[in-house]
Order: C-alpha cells, then structure tokens, then sequence
C-alpha cells in the first residue's frame, strides 16, 4: 500500500528507517508488525517504548523532522502534548511511542494477535 507522490521509500524503507531512528533515540522494546492482509490502514506498525513523557514526545518531533528530510509528506502526529501515548501517520507506516505504562496497559501487540512482548524477539543494535 504506497502513498503515492507522498513517500519517496517503500513501506519496507520506510519502516527500516523508523526503527534505525528510534533505536538511535534510545527508544526501548521496539516492535513491528506487519499489516499486510490485516488492515488497509498501513503496511506496517512500529511499537516503541520512552522512558519518560519528555522522551517520548522528543523522538516524537524528531522522528517527524527526520521524515521530512528524507521527503516523507503529510506527516499527522496526535498525543504530542500530553507525552503517554503519540501516535504518528506516515502512511504506509504508522508509530505508536508510549511510556512503559501506558503501553502495558494498551498492548497493542495483544489486539493485533501477537505473542507477549516477553516471546517477540528484541530488536538488536547495529
């Protein structure tokens, strides 16, 4: 599912570039989940973990500016103010940044019918 004239990279780019950033930001217990034949929404979900409201609103503007350098348009963030739980529309990827608590208690990885966090395999620094 390509956003066309709107992201220069594939969804598999794309999402490769999220996670790279993030990990790069410090971002903790990041997941992605293919979307492929579950949802028309997008192509992937990256799940991602701050330590603190600070943090997850920081990567939150960053990762937005990074997007716009690589030329990635009509970027829509919504949570930023409070900092718990913000979620990023970069079309065919969309990021979800929560602080520990608030993911736990949503899971997401749960509602798109994944193993417990404990059984995904971490994603390893490069």
């Amino acid at each position: 599912m390509s956003t066309p004239l709107t992201n220069p990279l594939s969804s598999q780019e794309l999402k490769d570039l999220i996670e790279h950033f993030l990990d790069s930001k410090k971002a903790e217990d990041i997941v992605s989940i293919e979307l492929h034949g579950k949802s028309s929404l997008a192509d992937y979900l990256v799940i991602a973990t701050g330590r603190s409201q600070r943090q997850v609103g920081s990567m939150a503007e960053l990762l937005r500016e990074e997007l716009k350098k690589k030329g990635i348009k009509n970027i829509h963030i919504e949570g930023l103010s409070q900092g718990d739980w913000v979620l990023i529309d970069a079309g065919d990827v969309i990021i979800h940044l929560f602080r520990s608590e608030v993911r736990a208690f949503y899971n997401l990885e749960k509602m798109w019918k994944l193993k417990s966090r404990e059984d995904i395999p971490k994603k390893t620094p490069h």
